[in-house]
């Protein structure tokens, strides 16, 4: 990891460890949050674009509507006689 990484992801860490009311114990998932964070903002707008586009699911065309079908009559509903 570089020292400005590092530094950076620290920083971020420390930052949302004041804003969550300085808890004790959780110091592995801020840095978790802040390392996330930092990579994210890291990346390329170009390639989170494509990424973003690959998951978009394309529309597929309509199907043609079946006719619905009537209730079969139960053998019960026929009058006896």
């Amino acid at each position: 990891m570089t020292d400005d990484r590092y530094e950076r992801i620290r920083q971020r860490a420390h930052e949302i460890w004041e804003q969550a009311g300085r808890p004790e114990g959780a110091h592995m998932e801020h840095w978790d949050q802040a390392t996330a964070e930092i990579d994210e903002a890291g990346r390329p707008k170009k390639a989170a674009k494509k990424a973003a586009a690959a998951k978009v699911e394309k529309p597929k065309a309509a199907k043609a509507e079946k006719p619905a079908k009537a209730p079969k009559a139960s053998p019960k509903s026929k009058a006896k006689g």
